[in-house]
């Protein structure tokens, strides 16, 4: 399969359990893959035959400043259902890392993998 990917996407969003975190927007980071058939568009060359990408950004940065979920597990389930509505994607597999979430790491990261 054909995939198109969208890497370290910068979103700010409302997202944790702790009070701090309910109330400042942090930065959080998108890696999404969105399997799906690209031989239509690698022929025609026509934006009609594919997934348009910045679409798919738009969705996502739209989703996600408007969330104010407590879980990351939530938002990936949310943006992985704003990927499956295109419907050239049969498939899309979405990680979302949170830097700064753990004191002795980087980041922390939520990988969700979902089908049609």
């Amino acid at each position: 399969m054909d995939k198109i990917i969208i890497k370290c996407l910068k979103v700010k969003s409302i997202i944790g359990t702790l009070p701090e975190e309910r109330t400042k927007r942090q930065e959080i980071e998108f890696n999404i893959e969105l399997d799906c058939n690209l031989a239509a568009a690698g022929n025609s060359d026509d934006l009609n035959d594919t997934v348009n990408y910045q679409a798919v950004e738009n969705d996502i940065l739209a989703m996600a400043e408007a969330s104010s979920f407590l879980l990351l597990e939530r938002l990936a389930a949310e943006a992985a259902k704003v990927c499956l509505k295109y419907e050239l994607v049969k498939a899309v597999r979405i990680t979302i890392d949170k830097p700064g979430a753990l004191k002795h790491s980087r980041s922390v990261a939520v990988c969700i993998n979902r089908r049609k």
